[in-house]
């Protein structure tokens, strides 16, 4: 045999060596060319082996063995996953859309009235009326009757009129949207900008949260960059550091909305720098490198997270968390997202600690952003639980 065709069967060796030995520990979810990172270990395997018929069903076997196990941990079951919530649902906001429900709007502006001045909270309440406007505005015309001139109401209209908005253009790019359905968008957009604008004129001077409402009339109609900063400027006046409203703002200097990567990270770490600790906007720059890694396929999660900053933004969100109150409930959305950079880090018990504060309720990114918020969720919750207490 020549010394080239020894060679070329020595690096063939080689080569299935280390597609053995991958194969063996388990792929890391395999990233899509949108950058998803969807497919589950079964699937990375599948590839890797090439498994007819039978080996599918032995892979399958093994997946539902390895679930079981991290479900005795008491862990919640793929199945019972809540995709809608980042957390459980408060009972007082369950029994407040029961009345809604009813049509007692009283109930609603009590609820909204009670939020006082959290900003925070009372943009939560805001969207929440709205969200159930949107379905059925029935007790929303009914307050609309009794108090025409209510500030409140005109805030709760304008959000609704966003939402109503919203829906009616889906999900999707622009490319991925029918002309006439975005026309209807904009002409959506429009009417809550006006009517966000009324809030805005009704409301008392220091609430920031009818301002917050027109920033997603501001992504949606495509603000130029100086009336967006005018209106961030009237947001941080009434409330310099109202995390959604910081993470709203961050949304529109995505690149997928009108920024770019670079803006975006600037933007958080502005943000991030201006908190105090325990005050949780550290979570702005790990939403902004999640973002350019959603959006960039030509990024490697197993690569790209574990780059020095990232790791250091990752340890800054740590000791931010641990300064916060642990009943804060914006915490819960800081948890979600350390779970997912903490797993890409390999550091899988401080995945986990985060995998047991959030599980069973997983709407909130970064498992939303997912074709499968469950896949992805499990695949990266299962792998550090096995890591850390099965071996």
């Amino acid at each position: 045999m020549t010394l080239p065709i020894l060679l070329g069967v020595a690096l063939l060796g080689v080569l299935l060596l280390a597609g053995a030995l991958y194969a063996l520990r388990g792929a890391r979810p395999v990233r899509t060319a949108t950058g998803s990172g969807e497919a589950t270990e079964a699937a990375g395997a599948a590839e890797a082996a090439g498994a007819d018929e039978a080996a599918g069903a032995d892979e399958a076997e093994l997946k539902s063995r390895r679930a079981a196990e991290v479900v005795a941990l008491g862990f919640v079951p793929e199945a019972e996953l809540d995709t809608a919530h980042p957390a459980p649902v408060p009972a007082e906001r369950t029994a407040v859309l029961a009345a809604l429900a009813d049509g007692d709007w009283e109930v609603g502006a009590a609820y909204l009235k009670a939020a006082g001045r959290d900003w925070e909270e009372r943009w939560l309440r805001v969207r929440v009326l709205a969200g159930a406007a949107a379905g059925d505005d029935g007790w929303l015309r009914a307050w609309r009757e009794a108090k025409p001139s209510h500030p409140a109401l005109a805030l709760v209209a304008a959000d609704t009129a966003v939402v109503v908005a919203w829906n009616a253009r889906g999900d999707g790019t622009a490319g991925d949207i029918a002309e006439e359905r975005l026309r209807t968008f904009h002409d959506l957009l429009e009417k809550a900008r006006t009517a966000a604008r009324e809030a805005q004129r009704v409301a008392d001077p220091a609430d920031p949260v009818p301002y917050m409402v027109e920033q997603s009339v501001g992504i949606g109609l495509g603000y130029p960059h100086e009336d967006y900063e005018r209106l961030w400027a009237q947001i941080t006046a009434r409330g310099p550091k109202v995390l959604t409203a910081h993470t709203h703002a961050l949304q529109y200097w995505c690149r997928k909305w009108h920024g770019s990567h670079e803006l975006a990270l600037s933007f958080a770490r502005e943000s991030a720098a201006a908190g105090e600790p325990g005050e949780l906007l550290t979570l702005l720059p790990l939403l902004a490198y999640f973002e350019q890694d959603a959006h960039d396929p030509e990024l490697t999660a197993e690569v790209f997270y574990k780059a020095p900053e990232i790791r250091e933004a990752v340890d800054a969100a740590l000791a931010d968390l641990a300064a916060a109150d642990p009943d804060d409930p914006r915490a819960v959305r800081m948890r979600h997202m350390l779970a997912y950079l903490l797993f890409w880090q390999d550091r899988d018990a401080a995945a986990v600690e985060q995998f047991r504060h959030v599980d069973g309720h997983i709407g909130a990114p970064p498992w939303s952003y997912a074709a499968s918020p469950r896949s992805r969720y499990v695949y990266a919750r299962d792998w550090a639980v096995r890591v850390t207490a099965l071996g």
